[in-house]
């Protein structure tokens, strides 16, 4: 990997591998990660839950963001500005699994006024590469 970097920017490859530290220790880079394809992991169903919140003071956003962390199938928590407080992206199997987690998990959270669902029909755009 850090040879075909160093190629791609024109750079000696131990010049390369020392930017990238430099990019890590400075936070800039923060992580890697492995890109799956998710109906090869059992994770085919993707929906988008939009949420309410009881109220939106500091305390009850604090209690659901907390609460909402430790859930695997929310690969996503956006606190929203608009009609809804939270948008939450869900990856489960299939249909009967993202509504097992909503009744398990999204609702039982005590904060949670309301949650609606929009399901994902066609992916047609994922990065996370960000061109600077």
């Amino acid at each position: 990997m850090v040879n075909e970097l160093a190629d791609a920017v024109h750079l000696s490859p131990s010049t390369c591998i020392r930017r990238v530290h430099a990019l890590e220790d400075a936070g800039i880079i923060r992580g890697y990660v492995a890109l799956f394809v998710p109906t090869k992991v059992g994770k085919g169903f993707t929906a988008y839950a939009r949420v309410w919140l009881t109220s939106q003071d500091l305390e009850t956003v604090e209690r659901f963001i907390q609460e909402s962390q430790p859930l695997p199938e929310a690969v996503e928590c956006h606190l929203m500005a608009g009609e809804c407080d939270v948008m939450l992206r869900i990856v489960a199997a299939d249909l009967t699994a993202y509504r097992q987690f909503q009744i398990d998990h999204l609702t039982r959270i005590d904060c949670v006024h309301n949650a609606k669902t929009e399901v994902h029909m066609e992916q047609v755009k994922l990065t996370s590469e960000l061109s600077v």
